[in-house]
């Protein structure tokens, strides 16, 4: 992941404005954007040290000096915590170890939800475990291991423009989550090789990715299409395992009564009948 930072702050003074912080814009510029001598001079730090910072050779960088930088690029929250992170990497192997399962208890709480799809994911997307509806809905238990990763659904599976009618915004959310955990975790060889895979495989992730775009999706709403119940509205939410804080417990949160909550209903009779 080397060149992270410089990048991302490259990408974020391109879209900002000369005029929107009172600087003259002096005629048409040869790239888009603030210049660095201007990041640096309303941050308050010297050109040089600027410089070296998009370089990757300020370690020592003070919390005063990013949060400037951050408040002249007009970063929100999430873009400043993840400047913090890659300004300042942590040494290999001081993250915390990623559990390889998930644990009993988990998998009882998603079982204990029949009314609303629930699964488990970790940091690269892998989904780890889920209930019945998410199976049936997503049919997770027939899908091969290696495939049961959302950014390689999206971006590599044929079908994922028909199952997301909404697929630019979903892969826009996938590439973002994935460049924000990348940022969380320099040293996880999976995830770089994931992303190497969408790279090399994926034009549309090599745009999205090249955007340097950082956001947590952490609830919203999905438009998913399914051959049995047609097109799902379904509200989410998504919640840490406070156990194991790279997993991350996701459940569909439809309204009851709703038309999505009778799709889910039908949706759960057939997965039984099957059984």
């Amino acid at each position: 992941m080397d060149g992270d930072l410089g990048d991302f702050l490259r990408s974020r003074r391109g879209r900002i404005r000369p005029e929107d912080l009172g600087l003259p814009s002096y005629g048409r510029r040869r790239v888009p954007g603030l210049r660095r001598e201007e990041v640096a001079q309303l941050a308050g730090v010297s050109v040089d040290y600027y410089v070296r910072l998009e370089q990757g050779r300020g370690q020592h960088v003070s919390d005063a000096v990013l949060d400037a930088v951050a408040r002249v690029l007009q970063l929100d929250e999430t873009e400043h915590a993840y400047l913090r992170t890659v300004a300042r990497p942590r040494r290999r192997g001081a993250r915390r170890p990623e559990a390889a399962r998930v644990r009993t208890g988990v998998q009882a709480l998603l079982d204990s939800m029949d009314r609303t799809p629930a699964f488990v994911m970790n940091a690269r997307m892998d989904v780890l475990a889920w209930n019945s509806l998410a199976d049936a809905m997503n049919g997770y238990s027939r899908t091969a291991p290696a495939d049961r990763n959302i950014p390689r659904q999206v971006f590599l599976d044929p079908g994922a423009h028909t199952v997301f009618p909404d697929w630019p915004d979903i892969a826009a959310q996938a590439a973002a989550h994935l460049r924000l955990s990348a940022g969380h975790r320099p040293d996880d060889a999976r995830l770089d090789a994931l992303i190497g895979e969408l790279s090399v495989k994926s034009p549309d992730f090599r745009r999205l990715w090249a955007d340097h775009q950082v956001k947590a999706c952490m609830s919203g709403t999905k438009r998913v299409r399914h051959p049995l119940t047609g097109l799902l509205s379904l509200p989410f939410e998504t919640l840490t395992v406070p156990a194991d804080p790279e997993q991350t417990v996701v459940v569909y949160t439809p309204e009851p009564g709703s038309d999505a909550a009778e799709q889910l209903a039908l949706l759960g009779s057939w997965a039984t009948a099957e059984v």
